[in-house]
Order: structure tokens, then C-alpha cells, then sequence
């Protein structure tokens, strides 16, 4: 499914920052330990926000609901 970039930075503050620390880490098997270097993209009807998990590094996803 194809990508479509959209821009985390417009977001308030802070919301930014809710999204930054409410993060669950895969690898790690924990949660809130937060993500850097973020990226927001739909894909498809679902909008993401991707970064790095602040512990190991390991790519994060977070699906934003409404």
C-alpha cells in the first residue's frame, strides 16, 4: 500500500509530545519508553507515526485512531 506523506510538525505541541512518549516497543516489550526522529504517513484509511524507539533503536509504529 502506498505511503502518503504527511507533516508531524504542524501538529500542537502538545500533542507531538503525547504521541512521542505514548509508545510501545516490539523488541523491548515495553511501554512508553518513547520514539525519536519521528514520521507521519497515511496509508490507505490508517494515519502513523513512525520513529526509534529511545531504548534500542528498533523502528516504532503508533496508528492514530480518531
Amino acid at each position: 500500500m502506498e505511503r502518503t506523506k504527511r507533516d508531524f510538525f504542524s501538529r500542537p505541541a502538545a500533542e507531538q509530545q503525547e504521541f512521542l512518549t505514548q509508545t510501545w516497543c516490539d523488541k523491548c516489550q515495553q511501554p512508553d519508553l518513547g520514539m525519536t526522529d519521528p514520521t507521519e504517513y497515511a496509508e490507505g484509511e490508517k494515519v502513523l507515526i513512525e520513529g526509534k524507539c529511545c531504548r534500542c533503536g528498533e523502528v516504532v509504529a503508533t496508528e492514530l485512531i480518531d
